[in-house]
């Protein structure tokens, strides 16, 4: 086999094993487009510095160690009866529990910076959304805008958003990478997050956690947009489609897989409260095999 051979082996073999990186980088949580994002990528670069800092001293002293201590070299010394060194402890103790403690600091320090139920500073008046997972598929309730949509999401870029999280059926988990953090949603409880697009685009959302049948398709599209073009829409949509009450959220909350995108040009202001108190039941969820 050739050297140039080899080398193009050992270069597929590379750009086979870097391209998880690669597509992560591309569209998700390493190419952030909001200060959320921005501030977790950081935080990953971070730490993987701080580890790489341990790891890659620890590969290069074990195969110095290997290449010194190798049979022809005859000006290594062994110790065949060495035992014990209490300042070599010091070391290989020491180091790892300064890692540990930096990482901890990181973790720590950003774990309260980067609270999900922490307004966003801005000059601009937050838009409130109230998000329900439902088997399997994505509702938004826009409240103060008496609108709702589903699996679409559609937010006026630059401007904070404040979600409102529940789930209508099982636990699920709301996601869009290029925003950051992802946030649970659980039936008879609310969790609120945090968002926001710095620019116009458009992102990709999905379930990030695994709740039956239809949960691979569970995705909608969000869309950041400037804000004239937020309120064209939101008065296209209140001409579009028809009203979700509690009998339409019945429907709507029925088991289904690729949904979609729809619209509704009104709601029942008190739908999400019934959802989260129960007063409307949630689905039944995935269900075993008789």
């Amino acid at each position: 086999m050739g050297v140039s051979t080899r080398c193009r082996r050992w270069a597929w073999r590379a750009l086979v094993g870097a391209s998880p990186i690669l597509l992560t980088a591309c569209g998700g949580v390493l190419d952030p487009k909001g200060p959320i994002g921005t501030a977790e990528r950081t935080i990953l670069i971070d730490s993987l510095a701080i580890m790489l800092a341990i790891v890659v001293p620890t590969l290069l002293a074990t195969m110095g160690v290997a290449w010194w201590f190798r049979t022809s070299n005859t000006r290594a010394r062994y110790l065949p009866t060495w035992a014990y060194s209490g300042q070599l402890e010091l070391i290989v103790w020491a180091i790892p529990l300064l890692t540990i403690m930096l990482l901890g600091g990181v973790a720590w320090v950003a774990s309260h910076e980067l609270d999900p139920a922490q307004k966003l500073a801005s000059d601009k008046p937050a838009l409130e959304i109230q998000a329900v997972s439902l088997d399997w598929k994505w509702l938004f309730i826009y409240p103060d805008q008496h609108i709702a949509s589903v699996n679409q999401l559609v937010v006026p870029a630059g401007a904070p958003v404040h979600f409102a999280l529940t789930s209508g059926s099982v636990m699920n988990a709301f996601f869009v990478p290029q925003l950051g953090s992802m946030i649970y949603t659980m039936n008879g409880m609310t969790t609120q997050l945090n968002l926001q697009a710095d620019a116009p685009g458009h992102f990709a959302g999905m379930s990030s956690h695994y709740s039956g049948d239809g949960f691979s398709d569970m995705h909608f599209e969000m869309r950041a947009v400037p804000a004239a073009e937020f309120q064209s829409w939101v008065d296209a949509t209140r001409r579009t489609g028809p009203v979700l009450d509690a009998a339409g959220y019945a429907d709507l909350a029925k088991q289904s897989t690729n949904v979609k995108p729809s619209l509704y040009r009104d709601i029942d202001p008190a739908l999400f409260h019934k959802i989260v108190s129960q007063e409307l039941p949630p689905g039944p969820g995935p269900r075993a095999e008789q």
